[in-house]
């Protein structure tokens, strides 16, 4: 057997983007994309894809070249996802609510040779583009119009518009494969809330591994109606655009995100899947009567992000929502850790037992080699216990190539002994089930004891006027550093809750060490686009008010 192997037969290079064909020979007149009253068949995404492929390569574009795509999630940005690949090209989504110096950096360290464009989007592209460094060529701009978008002018006569261009392509273009399955297919920049972004390089193996890893611990069924609340520039959507081809899906677009257009959605649309951060359960949760809708049947969340406070998983729940809760990161393309459910033994326990366990990471999914935490001192893994803190530390096929021309970066990350280390800290649960405690930059260390803001947050969720909590470090003049806590408050408890009466709430809650020594009420918490709370720019507004005067008080 020594000499048996890889052959022509089997050593086809994995990619996601043979999903679309099949997609079209099996579900080819069901509906693939669906936007306001426009319905698209997987017939005709297949098609219009290999157009776009087809009229990218005619431009100019080959193999290894960076297209930018600066769009909410309406359809051309699910076929960006397929069209974009299939070219040779790599995808670089965007994140559309980024300013124009920082869209100026990345098209510049990305080398980015074409931008499609929302027109929401046309004065940031115009305004980063005039921040290039000069000498720099700047990315060709296609604007991508919206007829269902009445507030937005029309492109003068004579642009090369998307629509314009897919004209220009071959319905029967022959896409372009990788030559291996190792070549780079995704550029995705992380969202910044703990550093400047970094360009995050994924092969087609990588994304063709997480897609189909992430439809198994879903457990995704055929045919799913799929609510894209999730934006697709946000790591891909956790790549589901290639995953909801791979199932048949009808993949819903929305071009905004609110509690009435959601609920509204999925109850004309009958969906019955939808993944979001913490914050989309949030919202929907804390909707007014007069926007909630009764759900059509059984609506999934998969929620992942941000670590969700259990307080938040019980009301999505308690409102019909069933939700699963994962964990990944830029750097792994999708979710690479979920908190497998346990229905035979945890179903029979109290509602807010089962969001306290709901509330964790989990294990590894199926097609992830090994996670573990360890102990950043000696290298070993932490005890099983629940409360020892150490590194989530992971090991798989959807790991990062690496960081686009940052090798100090990548080998801080990707080390010698095999692991690619997260930066989170968590714990290991008897159980083997693994629970975020803080990214290692938001740990707060107190008179030597390190508190978790996560931990201090999901008791602050609990509050029955607050409708978001961050926790985070306040100088202070005795003991380092105390917990300082940015409050927002659910309509109408403006007024009717201080500071004081905050802490005395929490004393009765947690150990009087972890117990904010500040707290600070604003009308919403600063967030990246993806509903991440920056903690960055919050760390520095408590930095900003000074040290907590000295005093050895734990309140």
């Amino acid at each position: 057997m020594d000499r048996l192997g890889a052959n022509p037969a089997n050593a086809c290079p994995l990619t996601p983007l043979g999903f679309l064909d099949r997609a079209a020979t099996v579900f080819g007149d069901c509906p693939s994309v669906v936007y306001h009253d426009a319905v698209f068949t997987w017939s005709q995404t297949h098609r219009r894809c290999l157009r776009l492929a087809s009229a990218l390569a005619s431009l100019g574009i080959s193999r290894g070249d960076v297209v930018s795509v600066l769009l909410p999630n309406v359809p051309a940005m699910y076929e960006m996802h397929f069209g974009v690949p299939m070219s040779g090209a790599v995808l670089n989504t965007i994140n559309t609510r980024l300013d124009a110096r920082t869209v100026a950096v990345l098209l510049r360290h990305s080398g980015s040779k074409l931008v499609f464009v929302d027109p929401a989007s046309l004065q940031l592209i115009g305004d980063a583009l005039k921040q290039l460094p000069p000498g720099h060529p700047a990315p060709r701009v296609i604007p991508v119009e919206d007829p269902h978008e009445e507030d937005f002018p029309a492109a003068p006569p004579g642009t090369l518009t998307y629509e314009r261009l897919l004209e220009k392509g071959d319905p029967e273009f022959a896409w372009i494969r990788p030559a291996s399955e190792w070549a780079p297919m995704i550029l995705n920049y992380t969202s910044g809330t703990t550093s400047a972004p970094k360009g995050v390089v994924h092969c087609h193996r990588g994304i063709f591994l997480v897609a189909v890893d992430s439809l198994v611990a879903w457990a995704v069924p055929p045919q799913p109606t799929y609510l894209w609340t999730l934006p697709m520039f946000h790591a891909n959507g956790w790549c589901f655009p290639w995953g909801m081809a791979a199932v048949g899906g009808t993949n819903v677009c929305l071009r905004r995100v609110d509690a009435a257009e959601v609920y509204a959605t999925i109850a004309r649309r009958g969906v019955n899947h939808l993944c979001g951060a913490p914050v989309v359960l949030n919202m929907l949760a804390n909707a007014p009567e007069g926007v909630r809708r009764p759900l059509p049947g059984k609506v999934r969340i998969l929620t992942a992000g941000a670590p969700p406070p259990a307080a938040v998983l019980h009301r999505t729940e308690s409102i019909g929502f069933e939700v699963s809760h994962g964990y990944g990161l830029t750097e792994t393309a999708g979710l690479v850790v979920c908190c497998a459910w346990k229905g035979w033994e945890w179903n029979k326990l109290p509602a807010s037992e089962r969001a306290r366990l709901k509330a964790r990471q989990g294990v590894r999914t199926p097609g992830m080699a090994e996670v573990d935490i360890i102990d950043g001192e000696t290298g070993r893994s932490v005890p099983r216990d629940g409360s020892t803190m150490g590194e989530i530390v992971l090991r798989g096929g959807c790991i990062m190539l690496g960081y686009l021309n940052d090798d100090k970066a990548t080998k801080a990350a990707i080390r010698d002994d095999g692991w690619f280390y997260t930066g989170d800290v968590g714990v290991m649960h008897p159980d083997g089930y693994m629970e975020i405690r803080d990214r290692s930059k938001d740990v707060i260390i107190s008179g030597g004891e390190n508190i978790s803001s996560v931990e201090v947050e999901s008791v602050l969720y609990n509050h029955p006027a607050v409708n978001e909590a961050a926790v985070v470090a306040r100088p202070d003049e005795f003991w380092g550093e105390a917990p300082c806590a940015f409050l927002s408050l659910k309509e109408g408890s403006a007024g009717a809750v201080t500071a004081a009466s905050v802490a005395a709430w929490c004393r009765e809650r947690m150990p009087h060490y972890m117990v904010p020594k500040t707290v600070v009420f604003r009308p919403e918490l600063p967030k990246t686009s993806t509903g991440k709370i920056q903690k960055y720019v919050l760390r520095n507004l408590a930095k900003e008010m000074g040290p907590t005067s000295k005093g050895r008080s734990r309140m």
